[in-house]
């Protein structure tokens, strides 16, 4: 198996850390940006050696399995020794994509088409993309994707297309259709891994990883479950976001359970304690990672109107801090 022109061997083609986008609260508006839709699933790169394929999380674990009809689709491209970027998510029927979905769809429950929405192409045939110019990559990438028809607007595999400027009317869009948010990107910029200012997201759904630290009983004809009560790391201390008490089902409460049951602990994990957390707590390790809308975030870090969506199997329970808006991105200036 050989080397691409100006490229390396194919078999060298490795995961590499993902290019993340900062939060911001206002999307930016000049010309040298494009926007793409912002999908609410997992982060996936997908390598494409020959017939093998293989699909890794945002932190590198092989993932190929539990996706294996993008597996499958990605074998059919002519794509041998390229790596792709993109997010996967189960798109229903008015055109949104849900987490909350995706996880029903890991546990056997699968409403709604499994969908790869690639976004950027890193290698193909074994050359490095990653230095050339965003928009120079997408062209490679609907390039790639064309030539396969089973790729096209109602395939597994789908091209993420884009718009150039407007930044703020392109959100506005977005959240009127009910879609999470968006994704601004320089469009001359290569790719470099990890978080910086190349990329941006506006969420028009507010969303926050979070850390599950201990449990309550449930009460009434509740099972499983009452609440979850999470918080995110500031430095090495593990900050209490307050309680989490809708958005699992009977059955997502119980494997909820089973789960939290095998690493409760005596001692609570928290910085400090939680006011009206009740008396029936069980206090866990903080190993697992939620995903939980809310309405609003308090002054004091507190979540308003919490709801939970699924655990993100796909992030290491230390990495997750707030997320909170950076200042608005600033046009360069002029002479």
């Amino acid at each position: 198996m050989g080397a691409g022109p100006g490229g390396t061997d194919h078999a060298t083609i490795a995961f590499v850390p993902p290019q993340l986008a900062t939060l911001v609260d206002r999307a930016p508006a000049g010309d040298d940006w494009l926007h793409e839709v912002k999908f609410d699933g997992y982060r996936i790169e997908c390598r494409v050696v020959g017939p093998r394929v293989t699909l890794f999380t945002r932190t590198g674990q092989d993932w190929t399995d539990r996706f294996q009809p993008v597996a499958d689709a990605a074998a059919g491209l002519d794509a041998s020794g390229a790596l792709l970027d993109g997010e996967i998510a189960i798109l229903r029927p008015d055109g949104t994509t849900s987490f909350q979905a995706l996880q029903n769809h890991l546990g056997g429950d699968a409403p709604g088409q499994l969908v790869y929405f690639a976004f950027d192409l890193l290698f193909l045939g074994g050359r490095d993309l990653r230095p050339l110019p965003l928009e120079e990559r997408k062209v490679a990438l609907a390039r790639l994707l064309g030539s396969d028809r089973r790729s096209g607007s109602g395939g597994v595999i789908r091209y993420t297309d884009h718009v150039l400027g407007n930044g703020p009317a392109f959100f506005q869009k977005a959240r009127a259709a009910g879609l999470e948010g968006i994704v601004s990107k320089r469009r001359n910029d290569p790719y470099h891994g990890g978080r910086g200012p190349g990329w941006v997201k506006t969420k028009a759904l507010r969303r926050q990883e979070l850390v599950i630290g201990g449990f309550t009983e449930p009460e009434g004809a509740r099972e499983g479950i009452g609440a979850l009560l999470v918080g995110f790391y500031r430095a090495d201390a593990l900050v209490p976001a307050g309680k989490v008490g809708t958005g699992f089902s009977q059955k997502v409460a119980l494997e909820l359970r089973r789960r939290l049951d095998a690493i409760v602990t005596d001692r609570s994990p928290f910085a400090s304690a939680i006011p009206g957390a009740g008396r029936q707590i069980h206090w866990v390790k903080p190993q697992l990672v939620a995903e939980i809308a809310f309405g609003e975030l308090t002054r004091d870090g507190k979540l308003r109107h919490p709801s939970f969506q699924g655990l993100r199997a796909d992030k290491p329970a230390r990495e997750v801090v707030q997320e909170v808006p950076a200042a608005p991105v600033r046009p360069p200036r002029s002479g």
